[in-house]
């Protein structure tokens, strides 16, 4: 019996979990496929599977590369929010026989791994004007004594 194309999967992960566009898997099985292949070139994989914290350092740059300062954006237009919402994904892509699953994967592999604000704001805020802490939304705005 032949496996049923990604987007007939997805239609079915999506009937049982609506949180994330079908945009979203898309992508990630995009940076999922970005991740391979950084990760061949750079050495000599023992094992082609990749961890949580490969794909989410992966998933972070494609989506610099891809959007440039609209990633945060982007993403959260998708439902993407946090790095628990990518490990999500993996899990509901694993449930449906996408992805395949190592025995020592875990969904709390993705939590908390980075916040989107550090990953897709703070780079493009000018020198000096990143925000004080993760919990700030934009960039600090030069004040100047008038």
């Amino acid at each position: 019996m032949q496996k049923p194309a990604f987007h007939e999967t997805l239609d079915e992960v999506l009937e049982h979990d609506n949180r994330y566009s079908r945009e979203a898997y898309g992508f990630l099985r995009e940076a999922l496929e970005f991740t391979q292949k950084r990760r061949r070139k750079s050495r000599t994989a023992q094992s082609t599977h990749v961890s949580a914290s490969e794909l989410l350092d992966g998933f972070r740059e494609y989506s610099l590369q891809q959007f440039g300062p609209m990633g945060l954006t982007v993403l959260g237009y998708w439902g993407v929010r946090s790095t628990a919402d990518v490990g999500n994904m993996v899990f509901n892509l694993i449930e449906a026989g996408v992805f395949g699953r190592a025995e020592d994967d875990r969904l709390e592999d993705f939590e908390n791994r980075f916040t989107f604000q550090e990953a897709f704001v703070d780079p493009f805020c000018p020198e000096g004007q990143r925000p004080a802490s993760p919990a700030a939304r934009k960039c600090k705005t030069s004040q100047k004594a008038g």
